[in-house]
């Protein structure tokens, strides 16, 4: 490929060329591989997205501009939805009606939770009513963020906090179960399958779940449409058993990295000098909600009538795909952790604005 003669600069394809190579995208996910296929090495649980986020996070609060490119995410939460969707199993519809109190205490913790991190992030992070509110709200970060923009909050603050949280509840989530639990967390799930052994009619029929099911998340108007469709589509497609394969074990190594890098690269354009107040706080505030589901989990796993790590990923402040992975990879009732997540989040968008009005006008009545 020559350089162009005439303006002695090099050729449009060649600056592109470059210019991908030496990307925020290309340097995200190639540190990503790299953190993840190190701590693949060293047997770390949850291998490929701890260390893809380990590793873009380091990158991005030292200062290197890491970032994930949204098309790409969005095509892996397509694929992380294929793969929910595919722990549907027909038996589901018998155990399905039995998750009524799971769910009613998953939102009592919810509520329980909200509370105690907004007390914590005004008593300890200093925060006004309006930032510790949203901050505090373990779920529906994008939507947390915009109303909370609205209402008057500190939206770097409400955005860092979140993101500090979820930094903080992946990271701890693999090692709380090795260490306290003693129950070992893979790097992949170990019923995954390569892709090389799938036929071409169940590659087409996955597919086709998640073609089918972004455009009918949004259709819907979902939280979180790139995920919740294709789950959907492809529960149904498992439920009732025109699909039958797992999910295969090279796309759920690329989603972890992906959404791994995708973590870190939040972080990008601020330091830690900048944030750190923001970040303890936050740290802390996550930490103490872990510490409550810790305790409370086996006792409403009990009543529930589910796994205690069932109950625990189901009650925990992380997102919805991260869990969900987490999930996958402990083999540990991924279709109950992932409905109870999807739950949380569709109350925390649909129940926190409405909450913060009614708060806003009485403390306006009081004056």
């Amino acid at each position: 490929m020559a350089d162009d003669p005439e303006r002695g600069q090099p050729h449009p394809l060649r600056r592109r060329f470059k210019s991908y190579i030496f990307s925020p995208y290309t340097y995200a996910i190639a540190l990503g591989l790299i953190g993840g296929g190190l701590f693949a090495w060293f047997g770390a649980p949850l291998a490929w997205l701890l260390g893809a986020m380990t590793f873009t996070t380091v990158a991005a609060i030292g200062g290197v501009n890491v970032r994930v490119h949204d098309r790409l995410r969005t095509v892996m939460i397509i694929v992380l939805g294929v793969m929910l969707g595919s722990t549907f199993r027909p038996e589901l519809v018998h155990q399905i009606p039995g998750w009524g109190v799971a769910t009613i205490l998953t939102l009592l913790v919810l509520v329980v939770m909200t509370v105690i991190a907004f007390g914590f992030l005004r008593l300890v992070g200093r925060h006004d009513p309006i930032t510790a509110y949203f901050s505090s709200t373990p779920g529906g970060v994008n939507s947390m963020v915009i109303v909370g923009e609205e209402a008057g909050g500190n939206v770097r603050t409400i955005s860092l906090t979140h993101a500090v949280r979820i930094l903080i509840v992946v990271s701890v989530v693999p090692f709380y179960f090795r260490v306290a639990q003693g129950i070992h967390v893979p790097a992949q799930p170990a019923g995954a399958a390569s892709v090389i052994g799938y036929g071409g009619l169940e590659a087409l029929i996955l597919i086709g779940c998640g073609v089918i099911g972004f455009p009918l998340g949004k259709l819907l108007r979902l939280p979180t449409p790139s995920l919740l469709g294709p789950t959907i589509v492809s529960a149904a497609a498992h439920m009732t058993g025109l699909s039958h394969v797992p999910p295969p074990v090279e796309f759920i190594a690329l989603a972890q990295v992906v959404i791994g890098a995708a973590i870190g690269s939040r972080f990008a354009g601020v330091t830690f000098g900048e944030i750190w107040k923001t970040a303890l706080s936050a740290a802390g505030s996550a930490l103490v909600m872990i510490g409550l589901v810790a305790l409370i989990a086996p006792l409403a796993a009990e009543l529930a009538g589910v796994s205690s790590a069932a109950m625990f990923l189901a009650l925990v402040p992380g997102g919805l795909a991260e869990m969900a992975l987490i999930a996958l990879s402990l083999g540990v009732d991924t279709a109950f952790v992932s409905t109870m997540h999807i739950l949380r989040i569709a109350f925390v968008i649909g129940v926190a604005p409405i909450a913060f009005k009614l708060w806003e006008n009485r403390s306006a009545r009081r004056g």
